[in-house]
């Protein structure tokens, strides 16, 4: 279906964006044969760093002209295989597409390369008095791989999620042309949104090489709670109890006692309180330290109302160290306590979150492995992983492909969808397929083939 690189090849692309730029055979590390869990592998045939969007549309124009697949990557923070270049061909790292291009107070946009890391562009806003709201947990994570995720994060309660915040795109179609969808304006109802249709397609329709993203002022205050449960049943009960209570927090984060103290040994730090089994962690912010501590106290009371064991405002810098490092280490701290892991990225409604962390439990028993599982409570979005530990490889496919079976069906049982924000890419666009059925998963195909004709981008990926 595709045709190899030649010698050719190589030389045209080493004209476009010069040899230090293309790296072939052996010189290519393998790292790039996997993204950060590694459980989908396969090497590219020339990896290239592009710097600009018309190295981008010549790259294109060639691999279009010649059929060859490319593979758009950004950190390799991704979990499900996404970046992975399962056809081999081209893989285009966008790394050193990292300036942020424009500030502008006036309308309230940030305009960015895709290879800006959230940490850089949160940290720049921020010294500038401004918030950009999307908060994923990997901060390391490029925002073009943000946007073509349409990644979530914590303050998703309060803010909604990526595409909320994308106002225009400049991108790279399959074959070369240098499109611009969307605009710096505030209202858009000029035809199809295009531009939200790219957001969340993985790399699979076009190249973002350039976004311009919503901003909002910097809250002047933000505060946390920490509260502890005797159980994760009475800790996820709390959460529609909170959203009735007319307070919206920024953030509603559960977490259990097990996967904190897999944090603990993963930084060295000592939690406040981990006598408990389960906890939410929300957080509040506004521009009135009195309406913050209004909410604050209203959640606050309610909580020990129902049944909380305590409640613990982390305002100090200490504390917020502590609580926040655990929490953002998690992922790395629940990798490093196993040999190997998968994930699974479910979102349910709010009211079912405790029911499928029980399913999980109960699935741990019968299979004999470890489940841990965090995520963010306000938005029914789980993130549950399921450790190898010292099981075979027979084995481990086996356990893998019952867990996964078994929890995507309770997901879609109780209401919920196979992805809350890690998107599908290639290892779980079988799950997709079983649960949207033919005719979405072919109305996604003809869109695909509208934007990529040819198939060359980013193949194999989300519904192929």
């Amino acid at each position: 279906m595709y045709n190899k690189l030649t010698s050719e090849d190589i030389k045209k692309l080493i004209e476009i964006v010069g040899e230090e730029n293309v790296i072939t055979g052996e010189s290519i590390s393998a790292d790039y044969a996997h993204d950060e869990l590694g459980t989908v592998k396969k090497m590219p045939d020339v990896l290239v760093r592009v710097t600009k969007t018309e190295e981008i549309s010549k790259i294109m124009a060639l691999a279009w002209e010649r059929v060859i697949p490319v593979t758009v990557r950004g950190s390799g923070t991704g979990l499900v295989g996404a970046a992975v270049p399962v056809c081999g061909g081209i893989l285009l790292e966008t790394t050193k597409m990292n300036k942020i291009l424009e500030l502008d107070s006036d309308n309230l946009t940030v305009t960015v390369q895709p290879g800006v890391l959230l940490m850089e562009l949160a940290a720049f806003v921020e010294e500038n008095d401004f918030l950009y709201p999307p908060d994923p947990g990997e901060k390391s994570a490029t925002i073009g791989g943000n946007i073509s995720t349409n990644a979530g994060g914590m303050r998703a309660v309060k803010y909604g999620v990526t595409r909320d915040y994308v106002r225009a795109l400049t991108v790279v179609m399959p074959n070369g042309e240098i499109v611009k969808l969307g605009a710096k304006v505030a209202k858009n109802s000029s035809g199809y949104s295009l531009k939200d249709l790219v957001v969340g397609s993985e790399g699979t329709l076009c190249i973002i090489t350039e976004a311009v993203l919503d901003i909002i002022p910097l809250p002047k205050i933000s505060l946390s709670l920490l509260v502890p449960f005797k159980d994760m049943k009475s800790a996820i009960e709390a959460v529609p109890k909170i959203f009735r209570s007319k307070v919206t927090p920024t953030a509603i984060e559960y977490m259990s006692r097990d996967t904190i103290l897999f944090a603990e040994d993963y930084l060295g730090k000592k939690f406040p309180d981990k006598k408990n089994e389960a906890y939410i962690l929300l957080t509040f912010d506004g521009n009135t330290e009195t309406q913050v501590n209004e909410d604050m106290n209203t959640v606050a009371q309610l909580c020990l109302e129902i049944g909380a064991v305590d409640v613990y405002i982390v305002d100090t810098e200490e504390r917020k160290k502590a609580v926040w490092s655990a929490r953002g280490a998690f992922l790395e701290a629940i990798k490093a306590s196993t040999t190997e892991m998968d994930e699974c990225d479910v979102v349910v409604p709010v009211n079912k979150i405790d029911e499928f962390i029980r399913f999980t439990h109960k699935l741990a028993e019968q299979t004999g492995v470890r489940i841990p599982s965090f995520g963010h409570a306000g938005d029914g979005n789980l993130h549950i992983y399921i450790c190898r530990d010292k099981l075979s490889d027979a084995e481990w496919e086996k356990v893998l492909e019952e867990c996964f079976d078994k929890m995507y069906k309770k997901a879609e049982e109780l209401g919920g969808l196979v992805s809350g924000e890690h998107g599908i890419g290639y290892a779980k666009k079988g799950y997709l397929k079983n649960q949207l059925g033919d005719l979405p998963i072919n109305v996604m195909k003809g869109i695909k083939k509208v934007f990529d004709e040819k198939n060359i981008l980013n193949p194999e990926k989300v519904c192929f």
